[in-house]
């Protein structure tokens, strides 16, 4: 890139109110000035084997330290957490303005731990929620997951299977190996859907929020056509306003000039509040280092891990029933037939070279492909 055009990249992200090497945010109004610290045990084990790691879910609940979190920085209290989840589902009952396919507390509760137990803000969050669904009801209905294993195959979209420091996931966008040529950006929107679907089943992500890291290398003007008003509009909406989840941080890296023009695209949608959490890191991985820690990030950031695939996560979520049927709930379909298919493919691309451990709960693939297909 030659210097006239970082030049004018660093002019653009400072008219915009960026700091040369600071930050735009997707994902949540709220300040975000919490932090959890990385626990002893954690280093531990990390220092006794980088590479032990298990591709799942946890879907348990929050431990005696995220309940503390929770507490300070949420404002969720043992006394008043169960009064304010009730308030909640009366506000939604007596107003009628949306109808939630659910209203049980573990749902309503993503909603005020989104927006600090602010009910009326949890109550917009949950309208514009659903409002999105209804306005983008591609992105949600007849969709199968299973269909969308090509954005895997590919490398564009990623979620490690391990947490950084803090304890929070890392989902990672490799935007230059998506070819517009051979499918749509409305791909990308449904996968990136599917992602934040799974994620909001862990209480640890409601309460933690995620990170996200956009490696732009390689985009080009071809991507940058893809990009409209529409398309940032819907971003936006889906990844601030619109999804009961908070985004810690989005880091970037590898940009070039292309990315400016695309970021010009944004800039309407954005305000003082978006800008705050998205850090520019160019080619500098010690910038993105002295957010994330190496031990937690792949090498080709700089990093100490190996590369994992997106089949480590497959493997998980095809065997877990709960996982099945809250996404069959929200609409999404599985053919049972191609469930087993691929349980057995992905089992043997884990046991042929994965670095991912397999676990009791997903080692048993014949028996729980097989319970998933008598009940469903």
């Amino acid at each position: 890139m030659s210097w006239g055009c970082v030049q004018a990249s660093v002019a653009l992200r400072e008219e915009c109110g960026f700091p040369a090497c600071h930050t735009m945010f997707f994902g949540g109004y709220e300040d975000d000035d919490d932090d959890i610290s990385e626990t002893s045990s954690q280093k531990d084990e990390l220092e006794d084997n980088l590479e032990d790691v298990a591709a799942e879910l946890d879907l348990g609940e929050p431990s005696d330290e995220l309940k503390d979190f929770a507490r300070r920085n949420l404002g969720e209290l043992p006394d008043t957490r169960l009064n304010l989840v009730q308030e909640l589902r009366n506000v939604i009952y007596e107003r009628g303005e949306v109808v939630p396919h659910r209203t049980d507390d573990s749902f309503l509760i993503r909603f005020l731990r989104a927006r600090r137990f602010d009910v009326e803000k949890a109550h917009r969050l949950m309208n514009n929620y659903y409002s999105f669904k209804e306005n983008n009801q591609e992105l949600h209905e007849d969709v199968h997951p299973m269909n969308m294993r090509f954005i895997g195959d590919a490398e564009v979209l990623s979620v490690l299977p391990y947490r950084e420091q803090t304890g929070r996931r890392i989902m990672i966008y490799k935007l230059g190996n998506w070819n517009p040529s051979s499918y749509s950006i409305e791909e990308l929107f449904k996968a990136t859907v599917v992602v934040l679907e799974l994620a909001v089943l862990e209480q640890r992500a409601q309460i933690l929020g995620g990170i996200c890291i956009f490696d732009l290398g390689g985009i080009s003007m071809q991507h940058a056509w893809q990009i409209t008003p529409s398309i940032a509009r819907r971003t936006v909406e889906l990844m601030v306003t619109s999804f009961p989840i908070r985004t810690h941080a989005i880091h970037i890296v590898n940009e070039s000039w292309v990315f400016d023009i695309i970021f010009a695209i944004f800039k309407p949608f954005l305000d003082d509040r978006m800008k705050e959490k998205i850090y520019f890191h160019g080619q500098d991985f010690e910038s993105l280092h002295s957010h994330i820690d190496p031990k937690f990030l792949p090498k080709r950031y700089g990093g100490m891990r190996p590369e994992y695939r997106y089949t480590d996560w497959i493997h998980n979520f095809l065997n877990n029933e709960t996982i099945i049927a809250e996404m069959e709930q929200l609409g999404y379909k599985f053919d049972l037939g191609e469930v087993k298919k691929m349980l057995d493919d992905v089992e043997l691309e884990i046991s042929s070279d994965s670095n991912v451990i397999m676990t009791s709960e997903t080692s048993s693939l014949s028996s729980n492909s097989s319970s998933v297909n008598n009940n469903a």
